[in-house]
């Protein structure tokens, strides 16, 4: 959680936030089919429903108050995967300052699956 004080008060920003923003931000990229997690009983990557694509993004805040996002998402068969990454990158980085203000220290993607049609 980041707080940031001001002289009118103190604003308290939860993770939850980042992680909502970072996901939907992530989701609507040209080429991703959607936020992915890996089940613990079976060790398979599933594809998260949009209420859930939290799970799909971990957020880390360091001490000078800027943060860190690790995304792991599932791709459309068919694209350039180097493309699709750095367009995340620059989109979550984007979104995620413009939204919050905070500083995105690192944006990492996760490439855990690809469909197949």
């Amino acid at each position: 959680m980041i707080r940031l004080s001001t002289d009118k008060g103190a604003i308290a920003v939860d993770s939850s936030v980042y992680t909502n923003i970072a996901g939907v931000a992530a989701s609507n990229c040209f080429g991703v089919k959607g936020m992915a997690v890996r089940s613990m009983t079976d060790g398979l990557v599933h594809l998260l429903r949009r209420e859930a694509m939290r799970k799909g993004v971990r957020v880390t805040f360091h001490d000078d108050k800027s943060i860190s996002i690790d995304l792991h998402i599932v791709i459309d068969n068919g694209v350039n995967i180097n493309a699709v990454g750095n367009a995340i990158i620059d989109e979550v980085r984007y979104v995620v300052t413009k939204s919050t203000g905070a500083e995105v220290k690192a944006v990492n993607v996760f490439v855990d699956s690809m469909t197949v049609d």
